[in-house]
């Protein structure tokens, strides 16, 4: 069975617990996570990972979906999703970090590193230029319309931005980014019950989005009726 090894690997790591500050974690491991990942890489298969992410061992599944976020594809997508809702805290943090991972990288090579290089461009107006030529190029990889509709939603082009977001989560259905992105758009354009919809729709995605609750309650008490 390969899960003591991971499990060994992952131990070697300082551990993360509930209320540590995982900026100043993951700081503080670089070199540990480089090694980490230099194993996962020489001995793992995304499809076996997949597996350990229904393990009942906890540990295992901590170790799985963190390797995941250095190794795994959209191939992995639903199953690191599904991790949000795990019961154990810190699979639920390692699993929202690895989908962004796995987010940014969904195109090809080329184009993941044309993502990168547009998010580098010095202003807006060229971060925009440049996404504009990479959907054109890849227009089925989302990532680069989630970030677009960002650029659209900070100039206040709210409508654009929905329709980013939209046609974000028409390929990546767990994009929980995309659709609380689409939430505030609607707050802005004065469409409550749209931006509950969007904001429901996050967090069904994702729970631990919990600001999300307290935006969620505000909106049903100023709509003044239980919107469930």
């Amino acid at each position: 069975m390969p899960t003591p090894m991971l499990i060994e690997y992952y131990n070697r790591l300082p551990q993360l617990t509930p209320g540590d500050d995982e900026d100043l974690w993951t700081a503080g491991v670089h070199d540990g996570m480089r090694e980490f990942r230099d194993h996962v890489v020489a001995r793992y298969s995304e499809g076996s990972l997949q597996r350990l992410l229904t393990f009942a061992d906890v540990t295992t599944r901590r170790a799985a979906v963190l390797a995941l976020g250095f190794i795994g594809t959209m191939e992995s997508n639903a199953a690191v999703a599904a991790c949000l809702v795990d019961g154990d805290l810190l699979v639920q943090r390692f699993s929202a970090d690895a989908l962004w991972e796995i987010w940014f990288r969904a195109g090809s090579e080329d184009q993941n590193f044309k993502l990168q290089q547009a998010l580098c461009q010095p202003d807006a107006e060229r971060v925009r230029s440049a996404l504009d030529d990479l959907i054109k190029s890849a227009p089925t990889f989302a990532e680069p319309f989630n970030q677009r509709a960002i650029v659209h939603f900070r100039r206040g082009e709210f409508a654009r931005s929905v329709e980013d977001c939209e046609a974000v989560l028409r390929m990546n259905p767990y994009h929980y980014g995309a659709a609380s992105g689409m939430g505030q758009c609607f707050l802005r354009m004065k469409k409550p019950r749209a931006a509950l919809r969007a904001f429901r729709q996050a967090l069904e995605i994702n729970p631990n989005l919990d600001n999300l609750r307290e935006t969620i309650q505000a909106l049903m008490e100023a709509l003044g009726r239980d919107e469930s």
